[in-house]
């Protein structure tokens, strides 16, 4: 997944800024380099996927101007061959070494120009000064904060700058920092929206999905695939399969006693002919990496932890047991499409609303899970259902397109899918178990009993009254806050508050974030 670390001035200890540095060695365990770098400092952890060869180690370096970037760069070969033309000389086979060419071409209007997943930091030479940047929905991690003797500091997680600056704010997707924050791109915010009906939309969303989980087959590492057995993991997957034409290899998580999910992953990997891999995980399992985890995520959410917990087992699979790299993965479908509890929305107006605020927000919920699971066992996460392609044409359809107007959650996307045998049908329109439901429903029990165990009622009401903030609600979020706190003390405002159904809503005024609560569950999980 690679790490990116940057100073803009050298005003704390050398020693200090590298121990910030190296907590993060586990994106990039390929390679490390810390450099000075004008005023300030570099550093890059390398997970080698594009250019496996020490060519394309970084900071890339071009006439005195400087760059780190964690990204995935798509479609950069003509745009590197455009650039050969004119003059410049590449001598890696990475995608990221354009990016220096293209700011002395273009400057800060390249990262418009950009269709990628990426945080970057640049050293101009010529103005003498830092340029930071990251990608319209913040797929790839970048935080900053003002160092206490002045400067600024950025880096891919909040625990290298854990100690180091008083207060960590995650960068905003589609922003450029140059000394200020300025927005370049803004894929949620639809000034008129398209007049395609539902079969115009189907066949678009379609082809835009393909070209987007073909763009992310481009790897020089070895590629695997997060299958729950859901709709969206199982799109990606079918998608792959037929285009590469080969069995891909697929990977599956569910708990030891009740998991719901894993013979629907199991049946789509029959059908499409995976190397299928199922991985089983037990109460103690999940209890004993429950702290190291959250501090891995920096988060407290109760969503994002409970979620986590499997994808991070499944990931740690991979990494111990296989070669594979890089693997694909369907988060941001119901951003888009919907959740369980967006079937209350009360109007169109409502829908698009609570899903503009879902896919805005995503890099602090389940794109930080993605990327946490699985960077923290150096391997690197691709997620198509981000495409910006995709993402722009699927938040400009008419809102009133995708509200559960058909008695099932995601008609368009299930409707995209429905003809050309690219799954069972029975597999296409299943109701779906949420993720932290999915790998079992005693998970989530066994968290909420042992959070039970650590405090008495009189405890849990004086301990959460010490947080003004995201107060917690229960036993549990107090449990993960009190672990939060522990790692990144003061630092909980880089999380806007706990993910839950929108409580304005009819029938979402509820007191725990699972679709399990909601009336409307009925078969899902099944």
């Amino acid at each position: 997944m690679c790490a990116i670390f940057g100073f803009t001035r050298r005003s704390v200890p050398r020693a200090a800024a590298v121990e910030g540095f190296m907590r993060t060695r586990s994106r990039g365990p390929d390679m490390s380099r810390f450099t000075e770098c004008g005023q300030g400092w570099l550093g890059f952890h390398r997970l080698a996927i594009m250019g496996l060869d020490e060519s394309g180690m970084q900071p890339f370096a071009l006439d005195g101007d400087m760059c780190v970037c964690n990204g995935e760069l798509y479609g950069f070969r003509p745009i590197k061959a455009e650039l050969e033309g004119r003059g410049f000389k590449f001598k890696s086979g990475s995608d990221c070494e354009i990016l220096l060419p293209m700011y002395r071409e273009y400057g800060a209007a390249m990262f418009a120009m950009l269709d990628a997943e990426f945080a970057c930091i640049i050293y101009d030479s010529r103005r003498d000064r830092f340029v930071a940047a990251r990608d319209p929905l913040g797929i790839r991690p970048l935080y900053y904060g003002e160092l206490p003797v002045g400067g600024m500091a950025f880096a891919s997680e909040p625990k290298n700058l854990a100690g180091l600056c008083p207060e960590i704010r995650p960068f905003p997707p589609g922003h450029y920092w140059d000394g200020e924050f300025r927005r370049y791109a803004d894929l949620t915010t639809v000034g008129a929206y398209s007049c395609d009906g539902e079969e115009e939309a189907a066949r678009q969303i379609r082809g835009l999905l393909i070209q987007a989980v073909e763009k992310r087959l481009d790897s020089d590492a070895p590629l695997g695939f997060l299958l729950s057995g859901g709709l969206d993991s199982s799109l990606v997957c079918s998608i792959a399969a037929r285009l590469l034409q080969r069995p891909i290899r697929s990977f599956a998580i569910g708990m030891d006693t009740d998991p719901i999910d894993l013979k629907y992953a199991r049946r789509c990997a029959d059908y499409l002919g995976c190397e299928h891999t199922e991985v089983t995980m037990t109460r103690e399992e999940v209890l004993d990496a429950l702290d190291g985890l959250i501090y891995l995520l920096g988060t407290w959410d109760i969503t994002t932890i409970r979620a986590s917990l499997g994808m991070y087992l499944v990931c740690k699979y991979v990494h111990e047991r296989t070669d594979v790299r890089v693997l694909l993965t369907g988060e941001i479908s119901d951003e888009l499409f919907g959740y369980k509890y967006t079937d209350f929305a009360p109007s169109p107006e409502e829908f698009q609303r609570e899903s503009k605020k879902r896919v805005d927000e995503i890099h602090m919920y389940d794109v930080l899970r993605a990327d946490r699971c699985i960077s923290s066992n150096s391997l690197e996460a691709r997620v198509p259902f981000g495409d910006i392609f995709f993402v722009r044409y699927v938040m400009g359809l008419d809102p009133a397109l995708k509200m559960n107007r058909h008695g099932i959650g995601k008609y368009l996307l299930r409707r995209a899918f429905e003809r050309g045998g690219w799954l069972p049908q029975d597999l296409l329109w299943r109701q779906k178990a949420a993720f932290s439901d999915a790998v079992g429903h005693s998970m989530v029990d066994d968290l909420k009993e042992y959070a039970e165990t650590r405090y008495s009622d009189a405890e849990f009401g004086a301990r959460r009254r010490k947080y003004d903030y995201a107060r917690p609600f229960t036993k549990e979020s107090l449990l993960y806050r009190e672990i939060f706190e522990k790692y990144y003390p003061g630092q909980a405002r880089m999380i806007p508050g706990f993910w839950m159904p929108n409580p304005s809503w009819p029938g979402c005024g509820v007191d725990d974030p699972s679709a399990r609560v909601l009336a409307n569950y009925g078969e899902s999980g099944k």
